[in-house]
C-alpha cells in the first residue's frame, strides 16, 4: 500500500508540474509539460490496473483469479508510443519555428491583431450597454408606411427590373 500511495503522489505531482509547464509561453516548456503529463498518464494506467498477480501466460497450473490482466500493460505501451510520436512532432515544430524566426527565444509572441483587439476602445468595460430598444430604433425590419415592403427594398427591386434582371 505504501508503494501505491507513493506512486499516486508522484502521479499527482507530475500532472501538476506538467500542466503548469504547458500553460507557459515557452515552446520547450510546453514540450516538457507534455512529456510529464504523458508519463503521469502512464502511472495512472499502471495504478488503476489492479493488484499484481502471476504472469498472464503462466500455464495451466495457475488459477485465472491469480493472473494479472495484460490489457493495462498494452494500454501503457500504446500510450508510450503515442507520447513519443507526438513529442517528436512537437520537437520538430519547435525546431522549425526556431530556425525560421529571428528571435533567440522560443516564447510564443502575441499577434499584432491580438494586441489591437486588446487595446480597442469598443472592448473596454466602460462601453455603454446597447439595449433592444436602441437596436430596433436603428434597424427596422418593417417599412414606415405599413404596406409590408421597405422603401429601400422596393427601390432596389425597381432598379433591377429596369435593367432586365430579376429581384
Amino acid at each position: 500500500m505504501i508503494v501505491s500511495i507513493a506512486l499516486l503522489i508522484a502521479m499527482v505531482v507530475m500532472y501538476a508540474i506538467g500542466f503548469a509547464l504547458m500553460l507557459d509561453r515557452g515552446l520547450t516548456r510546453i514540450l516538457l509539460g507534455f512529456l510529464l503529463v504523458g508519463n503521469a498518464t502512464n502511472l495512472l494506467l499502471f495504478l488503476v490496473s489492479g493488484s499484481f498477480g502471476a504472469a498472464p501466460l503462466a500455464g495451466n497450473d495457475v488459477a485465472p483469479e491469480e493472473m494479472s490482466d495484460p490489457l493495462p500493460q498494452a494500454f501503457i505501451l500504446t500510450a508510450i508510443v503515442i507520447t513519443f510520436a507526438v513529442s517528436a512532432f512537437m520537437l520538430a515544430l519547435i525546431y522549425r519555428s526556431f530556425r525560421h524566426t529571428d528571435a533567440q527565444d522560443d516564447n510564443v509572441s502575441d499577434d499584432a491583431e491580438d494586441i489591437l483587439l486588446a487595446q480597442a476602445e469598443g472592448l473596454t468595460a466602460t462601453q455603454e450597454e446597447v439595449t433592444d430598444a436602441d437596436f430596433y430604433a436603428e434597424v427596422s425590419d418593417f417599412d414606415s408606411d405599413g404596406d409590408g415592403v421597405d422603401d429601400r427594398v422596393a427601390a432596389r427591386r425597381a432598379a433591377q427590373a429596369e435593367q432586365g434582371g430579376q429581384y
